[in-house]
């Protein structure tokens, strides 16, 4: 028999915002916010010691011997509060942390909080039912920049956007504990506003349903609308630990409910969204729908009256890329140790979920006329500008920067490939928010190796310690398959390679350096060098270098690739004629590889 969760994964996977939640009190367990019981119990303590007696060690055979009451949360609570504003008080110090519970990470989105936050963030949920009172959820859903409809009064329910129109909604059935209107007692619980009904009569037809940390002891009205819904669209999933209550377990039948044995909510939650996110990375890098985007693409790019197809194909699957990569698998916390096979393992994740949209921008890259090609410019600004936390782990951070890095990289093959070098120049002069709290500056000069990866760090990543380029070198075996239809000799491919990161260095240069402080430069130091971002091609030996292959000819002309380049507009060429900041960045660029080559031990 199929693993429960298994199955739930996989059907919530393939009915994206099909599925709702009902969460009790159980979801907020781990956080230290205590449960109806716990409260209760509590309760009973405090009235013991209002009446100056003992109730331990059972409070609950206590309070029956003193009030002849079975007790429950209703009716304890009612013995000390008559009031819903006295109620709120008494309960606000159960959801609430004090300075030392902060301190101590108490009272804080759980890990349950935070998975479901990341499955609604994708889409996958969409309506949450709950019957606690905390705002863990809100809060979770805030921290990655979510903000939910949130529906706890039946003013609220009256007021409220259509389901269908809203991406997250929190319905809170018995109230909030900052609001005097919550529901504590029996008879609060017996019976919800028309409004509220309705609303949950709707949710329960027309949606599956996921229900986890629910007992469904005290909660009688939420009881009734649950067996009064005539349907079952969808299917029922009720996580449970140990037994089932009664109430839970004639819901179950009524429902035909799959019944999911969990040890706790984080355990689980955090179990299904991995699962779901397996399934979209399975999904995702299946070579078919590689296949099938870059064949539509190649059709969009064909005639200019499939501008908006082009438009739409592009920019859906660059948003579901930037999701993946923003979402909790890629935290900046991380609380292990760094080593060079956790960093390899990100950088590959990070290349799993980049597969698809990598092969449509080289294959835009490669393809894409003047008119098209914002389109694929504005796809990457999307991927690489940073908008994250700030504060983490200084190596999470700064790797939050491979993805843009592998994309520039492709672009820049593909464009290369197809000698699309006025796409190659607008890539390059693109202004990007490598980090959020600087201003936008060109990808030439702030997207580099160096910049994703210190070279101490690079050395740590298995197999490369000995290496004087890592990065560079896993850049360049990492894009050889997606480039293998545009360049499929491997000798033409490790040439453009370099020729492509020669570029990077020509244009970091020309970037940040004027025409006139070059000549100044020269006037007080003919052998000045200006630094650059050093790639693979600096230690070959000088016949095969990218260097001795643009060399100026005895005649003043240059390559044909160097021409292209320049024509385009690199280093303030204008048509392609005016060659002097070319030729002065060159030497200068020179100059300071023949230092890295000494640094780095290599002479020729």
């Amino acid at each position: 028999m199929i693993d429960p969760i298994l199955s739930l994964a996989v059907s919530v996977f393939h009915n994206k915002g099909v599925y709702s939640l009902l969460l009790g009190s159980g979801i907020s367990r781990s956080s230290g916010i205590p449960t109806g019981w716990e409260i209760v119990q509590d309760l009973i303590r405090k009235v013991a010691h209002l009446r100056k007696e003992k109730c331990e060690p059972d409070p609950d055979k206590w309070f029956t011997h003193a009030f002849g009451l079975e007790p429950n949360y209703s009716d304890v609570l009612d013995q000390i509060a008559k009031t819903s504003a006295e109620r709120s008080q008494v309960l606000r110090g159960y959801f609430e942390p004090t300075e030392e519970e902060l301190a101590e990470g108490r009272k804080r989105p759980s890990p349950a909080h935070k998975a479901i936050a990341q499955l609604i963030a994708r889409g996958y949920i969409r309506v949450v039912i709950t019957t606690n009172f905390d705002r863990l959820l809100e809060q979770a859903l805030s921290e990655i920049g979510i903000q939910p409809v949130v529906i706890s009064t039946a003013d609220a329910v009256r007021g409220a956007l259509p389901l269908a129109h809203s991406p997250c909604t929190v319905i809170k059935i018995n109230g909030d504990y900052l609001d005097t209107r919550l529901k504590n007692t029996r008879g609060e619980l017996e019976r919800y506003d028309e409004h509220m009904d309705k609303l949950l009569d709707r949710v329960f037809d027309e949606y599956g349903l996921i229900v986890t940390g629910w007992s469904a002891e005290w909660d009688i009205a939420l009881c009734a609308a649950l067996q009064r819904c005539p349907n079952r669209r969808f299917a029922t999933y009720w996580a449970q630990r140990g037994p089932a209550k009664p109430a839970a377990t004639d819901l179950i039948a009524l429902r035909g409910a799959t019944t999911v044995q969990i040890a706790d909510a984080d355990g689980f939650f955090r179990e299904l969204d991995e699962k779901v996110s397996a399934l979209e990375s399975f999904s995702i890098t299946d070579p078919l729908s590689a296949s099938v985007a870059i064949t539509r693409l190649k059709k969009y790019l064909s005639e200019d009256t499939y501008r908006i197809n082009l438009s739409d194909l592009v920019s859906n699957e660059t948003e579901r890329t930037h999701r993946t990569i923003t979402d909790s698998r890629f935290s900046v916390q991380v609380p292990h140790n760094i080593t060079g096979e956790t960093v390899l393992k990100r950088m590959q994740l990070y290349e799993t979920e980049l597969a698809v949209l990598l092969a449509m921008q080289v294959c835009g890259a490669h393809w894409t006329s003047q008119g098209q090609q914002t389109v694929f410019l504005k796809s990457f600004k999307r991927i690489a500008d940073q908008s994250g936390p700030e504060s983490g782990k200084v190596v999470w951070l700064s790797l939050r920067r491979y993805p843009a890095l592998l994309l520039m990289y492709g672009i820049g093959l593909g464009a290369i490939a197809g000698s699309n070098y006025p796409f190659l120049k607008a890539l390059f002069d693109l202004n990007l928010r490598i980090d959020s709290y600087k201003p936008e500056k060109p990808a030439a000069t702030t997207l580099h190796n160096l910049g994703v990866m210190e070279r101490d760090l690079q050395r740590i990543l298995p197999g490369r310690e000995r290496e004087h380029t890592p990065l560079s070198n896993h850049l360049f075996e990492a894009l050889r398959e997606p480039l293998r239809e545009y360049l499929p000799d491997d000798a033409i491919y490790e040439a453009a390679f370099d020729w492509l990161e020669y570029l990077i260095c020509l244009a970091h240069i020309n970037l940040q350096v004027t025409r006139p402080e070059l000549q100044e430069e020269k006037a007080k130091n003919p052998e000045f060098y200006i630094w650059a971002p050093a790639g693979r091609f600096c230690w070959k030996t000088s016949e095969n270098s990218v260097l001795h292959n643009t060399e100026q000819a005895k005649d003043g002309s240059l390559p044909p690739r160097v021409v292209s380049a320049l024509q385009a507009g690199f280093c303030e060429a204008g048509d392609g004629t005016r060659t002097d900041k070319y030729l002065d960045i060159r030497a200068a660029l020179g100059r300071f590889l023949g230092h890295v080559r000494q640094q780095w031990g290599i002479y020729f």
